[in-house]
């Protein structure tokens, strides 16, 4: 994988809004994110009062009525962002023996940073080479809110969408370039606004045959910023 940070400012783009979880009970149940993995449910309740304990020691008057909803509503939030929209891969026989590579460029996604808790939002590029299954075309925006809505690392979260690709369809190359803007950069610390972060997991002939990685770059817009 590689990693890269350009200083440019973002362009305005659309962004993936999930449809916010049923939060009328103290527990919600979060879908795994990984074939095998336990999640525990989420306690509405405890997260809550932790969000109002925080208030608190940071000085605020949470009996304030502009802070008194304001627990509940960060609980809320903060549960919405870190629960995935369960799916089923819908995959198809490539019987006409496709093997071109497929890319669907600019899928918007928003995640949140496992460091600080702030978002990185950007867009991810994917595209396969491939095998004998084919994918169907919604599935990559799946795919990556999947793995996105979670406490997250860029570099960790491009490599589950290259790795969930390839072992689902078993494919000839796998290519996953990943574009984020980090809070946790852009409004702390150094306070760098419009950095771009640039990752990027290539698997296969993608990653082996230059022509092929050369070809995914230019569809996706980085050709010249990659090489």
């Amino acid at each position: 994988m590689t990693s890269i940070e350009l200083a440019e400012p973002g362009a305005a783009r659309a962004h993936l809004h999930a449809v916010a979880p049923d939060t009328s009970a103290h527990s919600i149940e979060r879908a795994a994110v990984a074939p095998g993995e336990t999640v525990e449910p989420v306690d509405r309740a405890r997260a809550t009062a932790a969000v109002a304990e925080l208030l608190t020691a940071l000085g605020r008057d949470i009996r304030s009525p502009h802070l008194a909803e304001t627990p509940r509503r960060v609980a809320d939030s903060f549960i919405e962002l870190l629960t995935p929209r369960p799916f089923e891969a819908t995959t198809f026989p490539n019987d006409e023996g496709y093997d071109d590579l497929i890319v669907v460029a600019g899928i918007p996604f928003d995640s949140l940073c496992e460091h600080h808790l702030l978002p990185f939002s950007g867009t991810a590029h994917v595209g396969y080479v491939p095998g004998a299954r084919l994918l169907g075309l919604s599935k990559f925006a799946r795919v990556v809110e999947r793995f996105a809505r979670d406490l997250q690392v860029q570099e960790r979260l491009t490599r589950q969408v290259a790795g969930w690709i390839e072992a689902e369809l078993a494919p000839a190359g796998v290519g996953v370039v990943l574009e984020a803007e980090h809070l946790c950069m852009s409004v702390r610390g150094v306070q760098a606004r419009g950095t771009r972060t640039v990752t990027s997991s290539f698997v296969g002939v993608v990653r082996d045959d230059g022509r092929t990685r050369r070809e995914f770059l230019a569809r996706c817009g980085l050709r010249g910023i990659m090489e």
